[in-house]
């Protein structure tokens, strides 16, 4: 971790599934001082209490920041000091931001413009921040606010020499917060049936773990302005759920086909067709790389890509599908499901 030897980290929205993973992973190395930034004091206080008990040693790395992204003061009050920032504060659930589309822009796309803007004007090192396949192709509002963040963020790199700004766009992690695994769990231990939407729905798949690993594989490859995905695979919704009640001992034959929700897509996209024009195939990772004619638009109607390369659309329906013992194995990986199997 000499990277982040000595070095001050701001995780915004830190609370969250993906904040716990990087402390995990981070706070018994080498780094100086980790800081969670979220608004809500509860979790906070449930995180500090967490951390002293099981890393006892590590625990006081650990800062505590309540503030909002949608407020550009309590960021940058936050920001003082800091090297690195990993952006993973959003409001990620779908049927919320359907409902209250204006509450995802505060968060997703002008709380997003609060950090980088703090961020340059800090003088931080890096900002990764964190996207969703949702944001390729959006038809719901989550994943629309999310695609404007993208826009945003790699506007924001052009204007910067002194900040790295780069994305990261991934799909379904697996028992993060609000997700559906844990939701069956309980139906399954309550002696209900399985509920899911369409059995021949795909979806990536990936653990906290790899979401980590890709936001350090950008920290560490990443160019001003690239947008980083992964090549994830995907299983359909049936598989998955076949898998959990293979794991948990629920019966496939209850399992309840409830039927797509408003704004849910048959199959997820991590790259576009027209980004796939120009993606740069890393080995387990694809890099797409941000426009950098400037604002003389009359290279827009003179210059243009005579070859493209030969990547189409990447989505959860051509990548590579994992069976259910496939699926099963990536879950019973998960510490989650392991805590979960124990009881």
């Amino acid at each position: 971790m000499s990277l982040f030897t000595g070095k001050i980290l701001m995780i915004t929205g830190g609370t969250g599934s993906f904040g716990n993973a990087v402390l995990n992973r981070f706070l018994q190395t080498d780094i100086g001082e980790i800081r969670i930034f979220s608004r809500d004091e509860k979790k906070q206080d449930d995180m500090r209490h967490e951390y002293l008990a099981k890393m006892p040693e590590a625990a006081d790395k650990i800062k505590f920041y309540i503030g909002d992204v949608r407020n550009l003061a309590s960021v940058k009050n936050a920001m003082h000091g800091v090297d690195y920032i990993f952006h993973a504060a959003a409001l990620k659930q779908v049927p919320s931001c359907e409902f209250f589309p204006i509450e995802a822009v505060k968060t997703n796309v002008l709380g997003t413009e609060n950090v980088l803007t703090a961020a340059i004007e800090e003088g931080v090192e890096s900002v990764i921040c964190l996207s969703t396949d949702k944001a390729a192709y959006p038809v719901n509002a989550m994943g629309t606010s999310k695609a404007m963040m993208e826009k945003v963020i790699v506007a924001k790199s052009r204007t910067t020499k002194k900040t790295k700004i780069c994305c990261t766009r991934y799909g379904n992690v697996m028992c993060s917060r609000g997700s559906v695994i844990p939701l069956w769990i309980d139906q399954i231990r309550n002696g209900n049936p399985i509920t899911l939407t369409e059995p021949t729905m795909t979806r990536f798949i990936m653990s906290l773990e790899e979401a980590v690993d890709l936001v350090l594989f950008a920290f560490e490859h990443g160019e001003p302005g690239d947008i980083l995905v992964q090549k994830a695979p995907a299983c359909t919704i049936q598989t998955q759920a076949e898998a959990v009640c293979e794991l948990f001992g629920g019966k496939k034959e209850d399992i309840k086909v409830i039927g797509i929700r408003h704004g849910e897509k048959m199959y997820e996209t991590l790259l576009t067709n027209e980004e796939c024009a120009h993606a740069i195939d890393l080995g387990n990772f694809y890099r797409v790389p941000c426009d950098k004619r400037g604002l003389n638009y009359d290279k827009f109607f003179t210059q243009g890509n005579t070859e493209r390369a030969k990547l189409s659309e990447f989505n959860s329906n051509n990548t590579r599908l994992l069976t259910v013992e496939e699926t099963k194995a990536k879950i019973a990986s998960l510490t989650y499901i392991q805590e979960e199997l124990a009881k």
